[in-house]
Formats: structure tokens, C-alpha cells, sequence
């Protein structure tokens, strides 16, 4: 059954109702064939957003979050690029496997929790949207996003948990959004991640786009690395491989690169210190909140399990710091506002939270790395 979205319901969630009455997401991909998206109506952000909130309205309000300003008084001649960067929990996991045990069943329904991801994707409106531990993708998000004006790209894990859940949604992977009105798109990879030159569970999807506003390219990279503590070695060549087939991607930082992802590791592990060493020249865009500008936030996931409260920084937008720059960064969630069950909750609905950056263009494309 498909939740009653208000009066709107034919009109908006046409997509959803046909999508829901498939059962694997091979039909769901034969159903997109044959609805063609790009065929179907545009929806209206405010619309969809209205008819989010009116299924959600036994819930809290939203967090209110501000952009922090970063910029420095470099005068820029476009529109900043808004990128997110989210984990938005996979709904067979959250249901199935992950264990929140502060958190109650009735807060993870999906018919609701998808209402409050797309509450929070469309009150930031980024240009290019990356997410992981996408389930959904099929029934929600490409139906979705792409009549909202979005490209929309999907690469699932190869053996994803998911699938071992009962009544699950299909395998969940890695998905990348970008709007089409601000962007072209000019080459695509769906990456299956490499460690001790075996072929791993985890993927990354890289596309390289031209801003029609500037004629600018640049590559945007979406990854989830390896979970689990006693896996920072198998992380740290994940990471080795990604960065390699990043390097030939950009042409050795020719082209300018952000790369948004879970990578299941805090400031401290190897990978980490190999994104931040490369010739790629990468910064961590959220170490610009930091009063110092060297030192990342103190959480992005925080979440209480059977064995205990998990509080880590696990979640970063990287960037070519010689070709980029971060105009502001969205607020980080206070321990307050998170509150004494931690995450997932009726009023958030990801264990993880959401990175939001502005990027311009360094007006100086020539400078030397």
C-alpha cells in the first residue's frame, strides 16, 4: 500500500504507487523502462515538500541548522555549487540488522522516515546530492528526484547486506543526483572497489560534469568504504584504489574533484592521512568549521547499539583545495538537538548526519597545484 500523501497523491506519487506494486528491483528497473521519467511531469520542491509534512505532522519539527560562512573575500562571478553528502541508513538495515536499541520500531516506518530524508534534501536544495546505503533508489528516489530535474545514478553493493533481511528492498549501494539545468554530464564510472588487488563489497560512482554557467569541469566521486573496527588495513587499500582511479579520472588533478563519502573511518586511521597526502591535493571541507580550520567535527554518526553509544567522525566532502573554494558548510546537529537516544529518532532519520557545502570556482584556474 502506498501512504496517503494528501490530495496530491495521484499527481505526485503516481510513480511511487507503480514502482511499489513490484516486488524485486529487477521490476522495478522494467517499470522505469516502460514509465520513462523523463516523460512524466515535474514536480514542484514546495508541492512535494507540503505534501511531506502533512505525513509528517505528528512528528517534531526539523532541526533548524545554519550554514556556517567560510568565505573569504574572494569575489566569485557564478552561483556556488551546493553539494550533499548523506548516509541516510538503509531501510532493511535499520529495520533489520543495526540494532538502535533507543531507538522504537515506529521511528524507522518507512512509509514516514522517507518523508523526513526528502524533508531534509529538499530544504538544502543541493545542485549534486551523493548518498549511501540507498535501498530505494527504485520505488522512491529516482521517481522522485528525477521529476524534481535531477540525473540520477545507482551502483549497489555486489553481496549487500540488505539482501539478507526478510522482506527486503533489493541491495542497497551508492547514488549520485545532480540537476541537469546547472550541469552536463560528460563521463560516468561505477567503481567496484579493489584491496589486495581483490574485488570488495564496496563501490564508488565518479562522474566528471561541466557547469553550463562557467564551461568549468570538474569530477564529483560518491564511495562507502568497509565498516567495522579490524578492517583499517582493508579501508586504507579501498581507499588506495579509489584514489587511483581518481587520478586517471582527473587527468592528475587537472580537473578539479570533490569526492563525498562514508568512509567508516575516523582522522586518525590511514586512509584518512591518504586522501589528505595525495597529489590530488584534497582538503576536508568540514575541517573549515574548526576554529583552527585543521580539525574535524567531533561527530557525524552517533547512535547507541547493544553494545554501547558509537560517537564518531566517520563522513567528509574532500576538494581540490587549489582549484575550490568552501563558501560556507552547514551546521553540525548539537548534542542537544540530538538528545539523550542519539540517532536514528522520530525527529531525524539517519544514523548518520548530513554534510551541506557551497563550492565556487577559484577564479584563477591556472594556479599551480
Amino acid at each position: 500500500a502506498v501512504c496517503s500523501m494528501g490530495n496530491s497523491t495521484s499527481r505526485l506519487y503516481s510513480v511511487l504507487a507503480k514502482t511499489l506494486s513490484s516486488g524485486a528491483v529487477s521490476q522495478h528497473q522494467e517499470c522505469l523502462e516502460q514509465l520513462d521519467s523523463a516523460q512524466l511531469d515535474p514536480i514542484d520542491p514546495k508541492e512535494l515538500l507540503e505534501e511531506c509534512q502533512i505525513v509528517l505532522q505528528k512528528r517534531p519539527p526539523r532541526f533548524q541548522r545554519n550554514f556556517v560562512n567560510l568565505k573569504k573575500n574572494t569575489a566569485s562571478n557564478h552561483r556556488p555549487i551546493r553539494v550533499m553528502q548523506w548516509n541516510i541508513l538503509a531501510q532493511a538495515l535499520g529495520e533489520g540488522k543495526d540494532n538502535f536499541v533507543q531507538c522504537p520500531m515506529e521511528a524507522l516506518k518507512w512509509e514516514e522516515r522517507k518523508c523526513l530524508i526528502l524533508e531534509e534534501i529538499l530544504a538544502y536544495k543541493p545542485d549534486i546530492l551523493c548518498l549511501q546505503e540507498v535501498d530505494h533508489y527504485f520505488d522512491t528516489f529516482e521517481p522522485l528526484l528525477s521529476r524534481l530535474g535531477y540525473q540520477c545514478t545507482f551502483f549497489p553493493k555486489p553481496w549487500s547486506p540488505c539482501l539478507d533481511v526478510e522482506r527486503n528492498n533489493g541491495p542497497d549501494g551508492c547514488a549520485m543526483f545532480f540537476l541537469k539545468e546547472r550541469f552536463q554530464l560528460v563521463s560516468s564510472a561505477n567503481i567496484r572497489l579493489t584491496a589486495m588487488k581483490l574485488k570488495t563489497n564496496q563501490v564508488a560512482i565518479a562522474q566528471t560534469l561541466r557547469c553550463h554557467e562557467t564551461g568549468r569541469l570538474f569530477c564529483i566521486a560518491v564511495t562507502h568504504l568497509k565498516a567495522r573496527t579490524g578492517w583499517e588495513r582493508f579501508r586504507s587499500a579501498q581507499g588506495c584504489d579509489l584514489l587511483q582511479n581518481l587520478k586517471d579520472i582527473t587527468q592528475g588533478a587537472k580537473i578539479p574533484l570533490i569526492v563525498c563519502g562514508d568512509f567508516n573511518a575516523e582522522p586518525t586511521e590511514e586512509v584518512y592521512r591518504e586522501f589528505s597526502n595525495s597529489s590530488l591535493n584534497l582538503n576536508s571541507a568540514y575541517k573549515l568549521l574548526s576554529p583552527d580550520g585543521q580539525s574535524e567535527p567531533p561527530y557525524t554518526t552517533w547512535k547507541i547499539r547493544p553494545s554501547g553509544e558509537c560517537r564518531h567522525t566517520l563522513d567528509y566532502i574532500w576538494y581540490s583545495q587549489h582549484a575550490l573554494n568552501v563558501n560556507s558548510a552547514l551546521g553540525l546537529l548539537t548534542e542537544e538537538q540530538i538528545g539523550p537516544n542519539r540517532l536514528p529518532s522520530f525527529n531525524y532519520p539517519s544514523d548518520h548526519l548530513s554534510l551541506v557545502c557551497d563550492f565556487s570556482f577559484n577564479q584563477d584556474p591556472d594556479r599551480l597545484l
